[in-house]
């Protein structure tokens, strides 16, 4: 839009050239590298995948660097790519259970089955800066643990162990025939079914859903949670070839899974037990796999017959407002140019005013602009 204004065109090249000079910096300091930001910025490459929905540490390193570490702008970019991409089907759906554990913690059981393993964290820091800290300097092995756990081995999930005993709702279960919709393709329409919503809780912002995860515990929704588990780790991904008619891996991926417990009174149909939320991410997501369990347990109040009081049960306001992209393309399109938008509000201001004005002559009174209290 700026290339209408005198001299737009030279203007925006003069602005692409002062980008490139502010992203690279001061030449004497050596150029970020994409295993630089892929082994030393995880979290950010973490975030920038899932929320760009496509697994490639990769291409999100080179998206942060060239955003100049904007990670919605990063973000942007990945969808961007994505859209290029050929899709040559679904994969088949992972199996957590059988996921090789970094990192496996609950709120519920102090002697899990499995075990607790606290993995790589920095909850239990005191998040201090440290002064000392050398970039260069290679990391402490950890000592071994006195406790035998194979991280490799199948590890019972909280949820079925609850299940077992019936203390808690079964798996949600889809109606025989029914499809896995696919927002990617097709628009989202109200009401929409826990599928729909939980691909886009998973791609939606971490900061809108944790500040919605935030208002649920804090009396909006009336939810108090455990975390029954978390656990972090890589699984393999698999692909059913028809020409072969059996699933063969194609690969392996990071991801972080939540499920979320909380209390259930029943009702005329269904006992007393627990119920969940599920929250389930590309890599070391913590956070945002917990807040979109939160969220995702919200929304199911009518499902579960419960009132609705609170934003976060609000289908429409929750999914329309999540992701990032869309936001952000909403607010900053304020900075394009408008002229023609204001010109017009500006004379029908001044038109208001004539009218005001020549209302005021007539009754005699001096026109004057009340100050804002």
């Amino acid at each position: 839009m700026y290339v209408a204004v005198k001299g737009g065109e030279k203007a925006i090249k003069n602005a692409h050239t002062l980008f490139a000079a502010k992203r690279r910096g001061n030449e004497n300091v050596p150029g970020l590298r994409l295993d630089q930001i892929t082994e030393q910025l995880s979290f950010a490459v973490d975030r920038v995948m899932g929320e760009g929905s496509l697994y490639d540490p990769e291409l999100a390193a080179m998206a942060i660097r060239q955003a100049q570490g904007d990670l919605i702008e990063a973000i942007f970019l990945i969808r961007a790519y994505r859209t290029t991409l050929p899709r040559f089907g679904y994969a088949e759906p992972i199996e957590t259970g059988k996921m090789a554990i970094e990192r496996r913690i609950s709120a519920t059981f102090k002697d899990l089955p499995g075990g607790q393993v606290l993995g790589p964290t920095f909850d239990y820091s005191h998040r201090l800066i440290n002064f000392d800290f050398d970039a260069e300097a290679a990391p402490e092995t950890p000592p071994s643990s006195d406790e035998d756990i194979d991280l490799n081995a199948e590890v019972p999930r909280v949820s079925d162990i609850l299940g077992k005993s019936g203390m808690i709702e079964p798996d949600h279960q889809f109606d025989e025939g029914h499809e896995t919709g696919d927002l990617t393709r097709t628009p989202i329409d109200f009401p929409t079914d826990r599928d729909v919503r939980l691909q886009n809780l998973a791609r939606g912002d971490e900061g809108f859903l944790l500040a919605l995860g935030y208002s649920t515990q804090r009396g909006y929704a009336r939810s108090h949670p455990f975390a029954g588990e978390i656990r972090f780790g890589e699984v393999e991904v698999e692909f059913f070839a028809e020409e072969l008619g059996f699933a063969v891996p194609i690969g392996t991926m990071e991801v972080t899974e939540c499920q979320m417990i909380n209390q259930f009174k029943g009702s005329a149909k269904a006992p007393p037990a627990f119920t969940r939320g599920y929250g389930l991410v590309f890599g070391q997501a913590e956070r945002k796999a917990m807040s979109m369990a939160l969220v995702d347990r919200s929304l199911r109040w009518k499902e579960l017959g419960e009132e609705f009081s609170a934003p976060a049960q609000d289908q429409e306001f929750v999914l329309s407002h999540s992701d990032n992209i869309q936001a952000t393309g909403f607010v900053e399109h304020l900075k394009l140019p408008h002229y023609v938008d204001f010109q017009a509000e500006l004379d029908l201001i001044r038109t208001m005013r004539k009218e005001f004005d020549a209302q005021q002559n007539e009754n005699g009174d001096e026109p004057k602009m009340e100050a804002a209290q």
